[in-house]
């Protein structure tokens, strides 16, 4: 029954799992998504000389979401409720935020080393820990 699900942390599956699928493109479109992304040059220019370093690396990251997004849907009751639910769940809401509001120091201290791929992808991630911190907050008292 769709009404029994927690639509937060539904919300924050699908935003996990559109990441992870994010990140499969970025190895498949190459050097020009990594540029374009934000990876940094030099990860572009590893990958433009055909190293394993910046797949290997942009996989494990979509491997890390994709169990996220999984985590969100046990928690949401879509799943059965994976190990260590609560906590995974805490930390998920916690490395999301955080990763969130990591470029409040940069802004303060360095402005000029901050970029519009930091500031759109801590937005991003600001808002992905607080669809994770709603979901884990109503659903609290039955983990």
């Amino acid at each position: 029954m769709a009404d029994s699900y927690n639509l937060a942390l539904l919300i924050g599956a699908a935003l996990s799992a559109i990441a992870a699928l994010l990140h499969l493109a970025i190895i498949a479109g190459g050097p020009a998504w990594y540029r374009f992304f934000g990876a940094g040059e030099r990860m572009a220019t590893m990958a433009e000389q055909g190293k394993l370093y910046p797949a290997v690396l942009t996989l494990g990251i979509a491997a890390v979401l994709a169990a996220w997004a999984a985590y969100a849907l046990s928690g949401a009751g879509l799943l059965a409720p994976l190990p260590l639910l609560k906590a995974g769940l805490c930390v998920i809401a916690a490395v999301y935020l955080l990763r969130g509001l990591a470029i409040v120091p940069l802004l303060t201290v360095a402005r000029s080393k901050s970029t519009p791929f930091l500031v759109w992808s801590s937005l991003i991630c600001l808002g992905y820990g607080i669809v994770h911190a709603i979901g884990l907050q109503q659903i609290w008292s039955t983990l």
